[in-house]
């Protein structure tokens, strides 16, 4: 399905400060806000479209200021700040009933809008998210490994999907040095983690579902029901075979597992 680019102004602090924002829509229907990992943007386009094409639905898949060559300002530099500032863009799209997907770095922008509590939002899903701190169970550290590592970490199958980045055009290079850098950002002082997220998840509201695919090695089944246990009523649902990021691996397990539970939980779902 095509989507439709274009730039929103955000306008924060009391109209001090101006944040331009990159999001792509596609499709009519109940809202997604759906959030990529640290990739980028084109590890969630693909899902966005079968989304859109599959399902009576409005996919918003805004860039994360720092990737896919946008520019991120000096003051955003942690997940809770990204969190609030993309409450207040459900509130310039004036959207209602929105469910929040967010997968990795995704998640954990997900988990901590969850936190916010807006009323704009019904549901949260979190895939093979990042964020929380498990003994034992440590995210793994995508700036000490080579691409060829992380996906041998990231997916079920890795020789189908595993990215060469030989073949990357100069500007596709130059593209993942800045996705890199502003997921460092981000991801700091603790490398992937907030020590104080798990505790805090306790007094979210509303419905969550954790949804991981079960060969992830990034971040491994156990950690992902630590998360699920870690938010009240929470639901985990296991996804067999497939890695990080289900989205590129099994898409078509996971479209359904994320619609039904937007259909239980939206507001205006059709009777019957």
């Amino acid at each position: 399905m095509t989507s439709t680019s274009r730039t929103i102004t955000l306008t924060l602090d009391s109209g001090d400060v101006d944040l331009d924002f990159t999001v792509d829509e596609r499709g009519q229907g109940h809202p997604f806000l759906l959030l990529h990992g640290g990739g980028g943007p084109q590890t969630v386009a693909g899902f966005a479209g079968l989304l859109a094409e599959q399902r009576a639905a409005r996919v918003i898949t805004p860039v994360h200021p720092g990737f896919g060559g946008t520019t991120r300002p000096d003051w955003l530099t942690d997940v809770p700040t990204l969190a609030q500032v993309y409450v207040r863009l459900l509130d310039e799209l004036e959207l209602e009933d929105v469910t929040v997907v967010g997968n990795s770095i995704g998640g954990w922008i997900a988990a901590e809008l969850a936190l916010l509590g807006s009323g704009r939002i019904s549901g949260v899903v979190l895939v093979n998210a990042t964020g929380i701190h498990v003994p034992g169970h440590p995210v793994a550290d995508p700036f000490t490994l080579t691409p060829a590592e992380l996906s041998a970490l990231a997916f079920h199958d890795p020789a189908k999907f595993a990215v060469d980045p030989s073949a990357f055009s100069d500007a596709q290079r130059a593209v993942a040095v800045t996705n890199r850098a502003a997921l460092q950002v981000y991801s700091e002082p603790h490398a992937m983690a907030d020590p104080t997220l798990r505790e805090r998840l306790a007094k979210v509201t509303h419905p969550v579902l954790v949804a991981w695919g079960e060969s992830d090695q990034v971040v491994d089944t156990e950690y992902g029901r630590a998360y699920a246990a870690a938010v009240p009523g929470a639901r985990f649902a296991l996804l067999p075979r497939t890695g990080h990021m289900p989205q590129i691996e099994t898409p078509g397990q996971l479209l359904p597992v994320i619609s039904d539970f937007a259909d239980s939980h939206a507001a205006n779902r059709p009777n019957g």
